[in-house]
């Protein structure tokens, strides 16, 4: 018991309180610089990202591997004889920037999530008017859902949806709210958003 008081003690006074409260932000936090995204095909991925979304290439490097030891487990987490083969960075607009990984890996799996999986995600893209993102999705092959699909009610009414599909599967989202949306009105904290980059 002393030992769980003592390291209670250390703890609260290294976060510089009396009681065990914890930061309430990471160290010099300003932002969300990137997503990071694993795809079957580079060539394929920077295609779609610069060709049919419009984002930028702005590097490459790679390869990354460690043949002898751990590095790549102990760095990312991944199968000691992981090899990432390439990376490539973009930019997309006035958004943060994606980053596009080509992995081998022994135990490497294909795990095509849906957004209803724990772990799913998807990434959004602001449009001015998602009518005519579809419409150009649709002329260039890409898989489109149901949409554009306005938001009425709520605290996100305002806002304009539509999901769509890298070839490989990846979940994307088209999203507008031109005139803002419901909750923004009284709200402490109102959303960054890519259409008013200097806010």
């Amino acid at each position: 018991m002393k030992t769980i008081l003592r390291n209670a003690t250390l703890a609260a006074a290294i976060l510089g309180g009396a009681g065990m409260a914890a930061a309430s932000s990471i160290p010099g936090m300003h932002g969300h610089d990137h997503t990071g995204i694993t795809v079957p095909d580079m060539k394929q991925a920077v295609d779609f990202f610069t060709d049919v979304v419009g984002c930028k290439k702005a590097m490459s490097f790679g390869p990354f591997a460690d043949d002898k030891g751990t590095f790549m487990q102990d760095l990312l987490g991944v199968d000691p004889k992981a090899v990432i083969e390439e990376i490539t960075m973009v930019r997309c607009g006035y958004g943060s920037n994606i980053e596009l990984f080509k992995y081998t890996a022994p135990d490497q799996k294909d795990l095509q999530a849906r957004n209803s999986d724990i772990g799913g995600f998807h990434i959004a893209f602001y449009v001015d008017d998602v009518a005519a993102a579809k419409a150009y999705l649709d002329a260039k092959g890409v898989k489109t859902r149901l949409g554009p699909l306005p938001v009425k009610e709520g605290p996100a009414a305002g806002q304009t949806i539509l999901y769509f599909q890298a070839p490989w599967g990846l979940q994307l989202e088209a999203i507008s709210y031109p005139t803002g949306m419901a909750y923004e009105k009284g709200a402490e904290t109102v959303l960054w958003s890519p259409k008013n980059p200097e806010k």
